[in-house]
């Protein structure tokens, strides 16, 4: 299993053709608490960079972008009910979407956790 990152501050964890995105633990504390999430529906067709769904936390709303082109199979309810999962364990089971993967090439666009690590030190 591959997880990428993108500079938007999302995950990607890659099992075959379908991926499972999350915003990573830096973005999380960067919002705060976490108090409501708007996931995709089941089928739609996302595109690279395009808006995902929504995370709204105590300080701001923000978007969660794609990471790479697809369909959405699969979203997170659980965070319906309870969004401070996205808090609690961003990079586990506070996943928001998993989607059929496009392109598998794009994912070559995306940063390893070492590059990741890297970026997020310059900010």
């Amino acid at each position: 299993m591959t997880v990428r990152y993108s500079k938007d501050h999302e995950w990607i964890s890659v099992d075959g053709d379908v991926g499972t995105v999350g915003i990573t633990e830096y973005a999380q504390g960067q919002l705060g608490d976490v108090v409501f999430v708007d996931l995709p529906e089941t089928g739609k067709k996302l595109e690279k960079n395009g808006e995902a769904a929504v995370v709204e936390s105590v300080k701001a709303a923000s978007e969660v972008y794609a990471p790479v082109s697809g369909e959405v199979v699969e979203v997170n309810a659980d965070l319906g009910a309870n969004p401070a999962t996205v808090n609690e364990d961003a990079q586990g089971r506070g996943w928001f979407l998993k989607i059929k993967i496009a392109n598998p090439s794009e994912l070559d666009e995306l940063m390893s956790e070492d590059d990741y690590k890297a970026f997020v030190a310059t900010l």
